[in-house]
């Protein structure tokens, strides 16, 4: 079974039954892993739109199959990426993803059309 790595814009496109998700691979579920940083950023996000913490972890924990801890490689990897993201306004969550992603070569799914035209050796899948 191939990972493949979920941005938390994907986890809040389904969560809000929002465009594009139908875009995954139909067993995405099984084969889904997820930054923990990532796994903040969704948390983060629900509970700016008004969500009570505990129905949002929930919510957040019930897409996120497998997390994976933030390691020290991938910090670095994340910090290097600034030099070919900058341009393009991505935070350090969309880069923590894209990490994830290079490290274990897998592909990436996200919602973000600022990736569209990155070129970092791992395929990106803009779902919307």
């Amino acid at each position: 079974m191939n990972e493949i790595v979920l941005d938390a814009s994907v986890i809040l496109a389904i969560l809000f039954n929002e465009p594009g998700p139908d875009a995954l691979p139909s067993d995405f579920l099984e084969r889904a892993i997820l930054s923990t940083v990532n796994l903040a950023e969704a948390q983060t996000k629900l509970l700016q739109r008004g969500f009570k913490p505990e129905l949002a972890w929930e919510g957040t924990l019930a897409l996120a199959v497998n997390t994976i801890e933030f390691s020290a490689a991938q910090a670095r990897i994340a910090g290097d990426l600034i030099l070919q993201t900058q341009p393009r306004g991505l935070s350090l969550g969309d880069r923590s993803c894209l990490a994830l992603a290079i490290e274990r070569q897998a592909p990436v799914y996200t919602t973000d059309q600022a990736w569209h035209t990155l070129d970092l050796g791992i395929p990106i899948h803009v779902i919307r």
